[in-house]
């Protein structure tokens, strides 16, 4: 089993803990309240097989693309199922509308090269939705202290920072519209603990909003629109076509103007 591949399952059995579930229902919300309105024809989630991130979206055609294949009960949930390494996505360029990245940038060899295959199999205007763990929250420096076992399911130098990710987007012409952070109780292993702290949720993003366990955003690539240029000589011409008329518009209007004054001279005299 490779490493990514580790990672994935490490990752799934962290969700089916305490903590994973809670990081599990704030993220399911947050995404289909992004997803629901975004149309088009096709959607794409990948990786995180057991988690169906889509299910508020209305596209006709919803599909799975990862290293795991999603067990067979999910698979139901999709109308196709493509094994597929997230750096090497097998979609033909420009052919998907909307792209879900669940951690994936998190336990990927290459998360930069993950990146440039979604900005390459985005149609223009297409969304891109990406969840993962903030490195600068509570649960990060949980994870980061020495001699303690590892609190997330990936390493603290495999988490991309939201800062970093805005960067790459960036650089691949990608726009940030929304983004939420959540997750802001302490580092508790407990059910019962996670919701008694459940209230620095709403002081979360009130006081410290980018300290969250978790976050995601929402990002549209931008593909830089054409303009028609004419040649030269047809703008040249055009314009002075444009400067004799409005000359002889103002000729008439003055000479319109030179007879009224007339008329109204003889009419005094």
């Amino acid at each position: 089993m490779s490493i990514a591949e580790l990672s994935i399952v490490d990752l799934e059995s962290w969700l089916r803990s305490d903590p994973g579930q809670y990081v599990q229902a704030w993220e399911q919300a947050r995404v289909d309240a992004l997803v629901a309105d975004v149309f088009g024809y096709n959607a794409l989630q990948v990786g995180l097989p057991s988690v169906n991130l889509l299910k508020a979206n209305r596209m006709p055609f919803k599909a799975y693309a990862g290293i795991v294949m999603p067990e067979t009960p999910m698979r139901q949930n999709w109308s196709g199922v493509v094994i597929t390494e997230p750096e090497l996505l097998a979609f033909e360029s420009q052919s998907v509308d909307l792209l879900v990245l669940p951690h994936v940038l998190e336990s990927a060899r290459d998360p930069h090269q993950v990146l440039r295959e979604v900005e390459r199999v985005l149609v223009p205007e297409g969304r891109v939705v990406i969840t993962g763990f903030n490195p600068w929250s509570l649960w990060g420096v949980r994870n980061r202290l020495p001699y303690m076992q590892r609190w997330l399911p990936q390493a603290s130098e495999m988490l991309v920072s939201l800062p970093r990710l805005k960067d790459w987007l960036k650089l691949l012409s990608f726009d940030i519209d929304r983004g939420h952070f959540g997750c802001y109780v302490p580092a508790l292993s407990s059910k019962k603990w996670l919701s008694r702290f459940a209230f620095m949720e709403s002081a979360g993003d009130r006081w410290w909003p980018v300290c969250g366990g978790v976050y995601v955003v929402s990002a549209v690539k931008r593909v830089p629109g054409m303009r028609l240029m004419l040649p030269g000589w047809k703008t040249s011409k055009t314009r002075a076509h444009r400067r004799a008329a409005v000359a002889g518009a103002a000729v008439h209007h003055d000479s319109g103007a030179s007879t009224a004054a007339n008329c109204d001279q003889h009419s005094k005299s």
